[in-house]
């Protein structure tokens, strides 16, 4: 494989360099430092199958039009995108491949399947998604959450997601309360809690560690080399 890396500068990027060493051709960081190209343009059109992006979710149109450009396939390892970063990912998904998922981590994808299955398996349940991390984190809730909600969503097609709840009146019979803590330095912690009025069950995953998602993040743009366009996630690469 041959990848082209955007966020090289940052933690996430410093991982996955170590992890594909000579197997990447370019590198960009927006920060420009460490002699790396900060824009594309600088970098130049390079003979890649993927466009490994984790830097910051306003790039992600950029990322896109550089991957079309190179008949590459995009990975979007970036959260917290607007509605209309979000519909150029869509967009982009009509010309080429793209996988977008709001977490890269094998264990999160696993736990949104059970939590699917729960769903279906409780359907008069009330369901609660609580998620933990660091205090440097500027998105609430997760990216991840928001997969686990739409877990829910699908079993469910009738759930609504109520985002940090406050003020007066009961818990709706089809609300879904999904809450962000950020604590210190806690990478990733999210809990699922499933109950009904004789018993209850709660599906949680760690983060031990930011390689995990960078592992994610290699395991995926391996999956989308020489994929034919349209959209791809994690639930493509439980069923590869």
């Amino acid at each position: 494989m041959r990848a082209v890396l955007c966020g090289a500068n940052g933690a996430m990027g410093k991982l996955i360099r170590e992890i594909l060493g000579d197997e990447i051709v370019g590198l960009v960081s927006l920060d420009g430092e460490n002699g790396v190209p900060k824009t594309f343009a600088q970098l130049g059109k390079a003979d890649c199958d993927t466009v490994i992006d984790f830097s910051h979710h306003s790039a992600v149109a950029d990322v896109l039009d550089y991957a079309e450009s190179c008949g590459a396939a995009a990975v979007i390892g970036t959260t917290g995108h607007t509605p209309e970063e979000k519909e150029a990912i869509l967009a982009a998904a009509q010309r080429i491949p793209v996988f977008y998922a709001g977490n890269v981590s094998l264990g999160i994808a696993v736990l949104c399947r059970l939590v699917k299955q729960a769903a279906a398996f409780f359907p008069e349940a009330d369901i609660e998604i609580v998620e933990t991390h660091h205090t440097r984190k500027v998105d609430a809730p997760s990216g991840t959450a928001l997969m686990l909600f739409n877990a829910v969503k699908e079993a469910r097609p009738e759930v609504y997601a109520n985002c940090g709840r406050s003020g007066e009146g009961k818990r709706e019979k089809n609300e879904v309360g999904i809450h962000a803590l950020r604590l210190g330095s806690v990478v990733g912690i999210h809990e699922v809690h499933i109950h009904t009025q004789n018993q209850s069950l709660t599906l949680r995953h760690e983060s031990g560690s930011r390689a995990m998602l960078a592992e994610g993040g290699v395991a995926a743009a391996r999956f989308m080399a020489g994929k034919g366009k349209g959209l791809y996630g994690m639930e493509d690469i439980l069923d590869a």
